[in-house]
């Protein structure tokens, strides 16, 4: 080999290997920013007072921006300079976060509802009457003027969710050119036998984003949202309260500080490569396309067609393109198979934080911090385990699609166990149990009166939550009965609470302090099961994950690969990223049992749920998603099976006819012999 020769081969191998870092990292940077942007939705819900279902319309707003222009992108993109075209999605990303974080310096300091109005004066002796001076509260429950409220909301800034919307679809428009183009390149110019070792990399240092995106979520959520502009002194929740908002603006600014880096190197990386190990052996290339040639369509094998070189002839292909690829049909079925098990996970995810604090009693911030640090990793290893498992036993589409079928199979099983785990509500007087002790068999505004609080004169919608030494929980010291208090801000304690004494013998402590009361179920056992089972159902799915890839990027024409690659993204996040949060957040909004009021009147987000209800319509919509995502992969590994015997046959004609051409042409062929072996072969009439 020359010197030229090597010197070429090191700077392909070098121009490869720096892609396939920077890769890593903007896959990690914007899966950061993406999981930082799940972990964050409680926060925002809360701070701007918005349902579930309205939170969900801004989660699927990335989606809506990658729809904008996924198509053309993957497409265009592909005849262009591929890693300009990413590091200009990168900036774009960033300047989606930080528009994401603008509404937090453009609104004034965050008020949650309260009854109990204090003194950040700790030598203060104020004692505040919550019984006796609540006539005024009821009539907080009337609804304000609209010129009031419209007033009011303008103050409050209200509408700034705006802004997260618009951020987070440029977010998306920012991310649109990474899977496409990025992984196109990729499979352009490595060995296809290093492939699935590459993209398992890639994903790999990429699932690290979600685990730091949600230790960050984690970690800012117990930080007030306001640190720094106020006392925090004054504040009389904490953390663990349905009302509490973290600082959930400053991870935006974290994270579109790591994508700016992340773009970088992309500006420094040239338009093409030479393909790996071509300099070593040039039927490299020849040998290892045979299994990719049985899986894609007859009609296109032998063409080979010249790429476009100028856009008006780009355009003009573009149709006949879409054409070829959609009479591909196992490329449709995983698109559909695909869909559908995605919108089972955009929804799990979106939501299971939620999920985690309503049905076990977990605060959000350990939720988010639990999800990062055992549901994430268990899904690198998964990644991890399934490339190792491909390149291992040398497994091809077949063997690809056996083990992301079995991996489907077994997360389905997991995931319906976990459907019949269950705690029971969180007793709240009135709401879900009586004053009396046991189940409320039904709620409605009224079941929060008794006759321990009816001469209180108590706001019905006021949720100010204490926990009262009987072990229940009161919406609110008036409704608790309680007639005096003493102490300030988290430290404030209510006593003479006449509804607790219905539960409690005479001579008991009749108090109560701030915040919902603890489980005192066995829920933590629950949970713990819930935990185990999920953290396998991730590592076992995540196993098919890069199979299922390789599937699909084997059974797809090279010229075709990046539009491919990119049909696939318009289409699954379409129909898999924008609907679920959506239609899972109305549907968890109808499993609501108390909402919240908004500063300036109407209903605000939901306080408390259903536990039962929610369970059910969380799992089991979740659980039927996966069920018909498995009926999809067993008729797609059908198909697969079809088209392998089908190949087979034709390649088994092909060298029969050729044999037979060979010996009845009534000509002689003469073969030259080369081996001893061939001696008596070395001439057949």
């Amino acid at each position: 080999m020359s010197v030229d020769s090597q010197k070429v081969r090191r700077a392909c191998c070098s121009n490869l290997k720096l892609f396939l870092a920077s890769m890593a990292f903007v896959y990690f940077s914007k899966a950061f920013a993406g999981a930082y942007m799940k972990s964050s939705i409680t926060q925002i819900e809360r701070r701007f007072d918005i349902p579930s279902s309205l939170i969900g319309v801004i989660d699927g707003s990335f989606e809506m921006g990658n729809l904008l222009v996924v198509a053309f992108v993957s497409y265009f993109g592909a005849k262009m300079h591929r890693p300009k075209l990413i590091a200009i999605g990168c900036v774009m990303m960033s300047a989606g976060c930080f528009l994401i974080a603008l509404p937090h310096f453009l609104q004034g300091m965050y008020k949650y509802e309260t009854s109990v109005y204090h003194n950040s004066d700790v030598n203060s002796t104020e004692s505040f009457l919550p019984c006796l001076s609540n006539h005024s509260l009821a009539e907080a429950d009337k609804m304000p003027d609209l010129e009031t409220r419209t007033a009011c909301e303008k103050a409050a800034g209200s509408s700034m969710w705006i802004y997260i919307f618009l951020g987070n679809m440029l977010r998306g428009i920012g991310e649109t050119p990474i899977m496409p183009l990025g992984i196109s390149y990729l499979d352009d110019f490595s060995r296809e036998e290093n492939t699935p070792f590459y993209l398992a990399c890639i994903h790999t240092v990429g699932i690290l984003g979600p685990m730091f995106g949600f230790m960050l979520g984690s970690f800012l959520s117990k930080i007030y949202v306001d640190i720094g502009s106020m006392d925090l002194d004054a504040v009389t929740i904490n953390y663990k309260d349905s009302r509490w908002v973290g600082a959930w603006w400053l991870g935006f600014i974290v994270t579109g500080v790591v994508i700016l880096l992340s773009s970088i190197p992309f500006w420094f990386l040239p338009k093409s490569l030479p393909k790996e190990g071509q300099e070593e052996s040039k039927g490299t290339e020849l040998s290892t396309v045979t299994e990719q040639e049985n899986f894609l369509p007859d009609e296109t094998q032998d063409e080979e067609k010249e790429k476009p070189v100028t856009f008006q002839e780009m355009a003009k292909d573009f149709l006949p393109s879409l054409r070829r690829l959609f009479r591909n049909t196992i490329y449709v079925l995983m698109i559909l198979t695909y869909l559908v098990s995605v919108n089972g996970f955009i929804g799990m995810i979106t939501f299971k934080p939620k999920f985690m604090e309503q049905i076990y009693g977990q605060s959000a911030s350990k939720a988010i911090f639990l999800i990062g640090a055992m549901n994430l990793p268990a899904v690198a290893l998964g990644i991890i385990t399934g490339g190792f498992v491909l390149k291992r036993f040398k497994l091809g589409v077949m063997g690809a699609a056996r083990l992301a079928f079995g991996a489907s199979l077994g997360s389905l099983c997991l995931l319906t166990v976990q459907s019949f785990l269950r705690c029971d509500n969180a007793e709240v007087a009135g709401i879900t149990a009586s004053y009396q002790g046991g189940p409320q068999l039904s709620y409605d505004p009224q079941t929060l009166l008794s006759q321990c609080n009816m001469g209180c004169s108590c706001s019905m919608k006021q949720w100010d939550p204490v926990c009262a030494y009987n072990g229940m929980t009161y919406a609110s010291p008036c409704l608790a009965g309680c007639r005096t208090s003493s102490g300030t801000g988290k430290e404030r304690v209510f006593h003479n609470c006449t509804c607790t004494g219905e539960l409690m013998t005479p001579g008991m402590n009749m108090s109560a302090v701030l915040g919902q009361c603890p489980r005192i179920s066995n829920c933590d056992y629950i949970f713990k099961i819930y935990m185990s089972l999920s953290v396998l159902g991730s590592f076992i799915s995540a196993c098919g994950g890069t199979p299922g890839y390789v599937v699909l990027l084997r059974s797809i024409q090279p010229d075709l690969k990046s539009l491919a690659l990119g049909m696939q993204t318009l289409i699954v996040r379409t129909l898999g990223g924008i609907p679920p949060p959506i239609y899972f957040g109305a549907l968890i909004d109808q499993t609501c049992l108390k909402w919240g009021s908004k500063q300036c009147g109407g209903r605000g987000a939901c306080r408390i749920y259903d536990a039962d209800a929610f369970r059910i319509t969380f799992l089991g919509l979740i659980t039927g998603l996966y069920f018909l995502s498995n009926i999809l992969w067993g008729g797609l590994y059908c198909t697969i099976v079809k088209t392998h015997k089908k190949s087979t046959l034709r390649n088994q004609a092909k060298e029969n006819g050729l044999d037979g051409d060979k010996s009845g042409n009534g000509h002689a062929n003469i073969s030259i012999v080369k081996n001893k072996e061939d001696v008596d072969n070395e001439s057949t009439i």
